[in-house]
């Protein structure tokens, strides 16, 4: 379901101003009872109040923009868990630390079962067109994140990510984009400032709910004098649907926080979690990480 009111800017604002709302307060300009919010609170974690020495809540004013977009998502029909869980990814997406996290970086923290795998750039060009076409092509209006390191890159294979983003509800690249790079039709381009981790990286995301996969590697240091398709990278690639949402959810936000206000209602679906997998498409995963590598080591 795609949100009906979607507002980012109220939580824009660099600085944070002092908590001086009392619940009250919060209650009487939000239309809730102080009991509801407290509720919230110990269910949810939500609204964040700053406690005072006395133990008295006080809120900022950005609190209140934040429970009434979660109040108009809940009277739009979605669960008042998920309504919450929306918010608080866009609020974590533009007040969190600067800088662009690495998504490897982020699947590695989150997803620590994953299994990293030394490849050369020739697999993971293979892997992509494979997550791509069996993936992105057959999944039912999949969200797909693609990240090429270097504008070239995309533009060798624009024609096929322009067939791409018409079978998907969003496509998002993220490159060293110029200013002058040409709009693709139905994606959305992403420029990668220098210090950008994902600089380093490559990346394919399909997030859907039959179809789940990414890719993500990250470039070994040192190889300059590397054929360029036999350059090395660290990788990891998956179809376990919460590694995915992770990866996903990690890419809007890098897009938001980089001044792409159509990312919102990207981290607005991506809220909830996906479904556990069953344990055998677990066990299949394994199996082909280890043909992936042998394929690797004796090309």
């Amino acid at each position: 379901m795609r949100p009906t009111a979607l507002s980012t800017q109220p939580l824009s604002s660099a600085a944070s101003p002092p908590a001086i709302l009392t619940i009250g307060d919060l209650a009487e300009r939000t239309g809730l009872k102080p009991a509801t919010l407290r509720v919230w609170e110990t269910r949810h974690g939500f609204p964040l109040a700053q406690r005072r020495d006395s133990g008295h809540r006080r809120y900022r004013e950005i609190d209140v923009e934040l429970v009434r977009q979660v109040i108009r998502r809940r009277d739009s029909g979605v669960r008042l868990e998920v309504a919450i869980a929306e918010v608080a990814l866009i609020q974590a997406a533009v007040e969190g630390p600067p800088g662009e996290p690495s998504i490897y970086a982020v699947l590695r923290r989150r997803h620590p079962a994953l299994q990293p795998q030394r490849l050369k750039k020739f697999t993971l060009i293979a892997l992509s067109w494979a997550i791509e076409d069996e993936c992105c092509a057959r999944a039912e209006r999949p969200m797909i994140f693609g990240g090429f390191q270097q504008e070239r890159y995309f533009r060798a294979v624009k024609e096929r990510w322009t067939e791409l983003a018409r079978i998907a509800r969003s496509t998002t690249v993220f490159a060293d984009f110029s200013d002058a790079a040409d709009s693709v039709a139905g994606t959305s381009l992403v420029h990668l400032p220098k210090n950008a981790p994902l600089r380093r990286e490559w990346m394919v995301v399909c997030d859907a709910p039959d179809y789940p996969a990414l890719l993500t590697a990250w470039e070994l240091p040192g190889q300059s004098t590397v054929p360029d398709r036999r350059r090395l990278f660290e990788a990891i690639w998956t179809v376990e649907p919460h590694a995915v949402r992770s990866a996903a959810r990690a890419c809007a936000q890098v897009a938001l926080q980089l001044g792409h206000p159509d990312a919102a209602p990207l981290l607005y679906e991506l809220a909830e979690d996906p479904p556990a997998p069953p344990v055998e498409l677990l066990k299949a995963t394994s199996l082909l990480n280890r043909v992936v590598a042998y394929v690797d080591a004796t090309a």
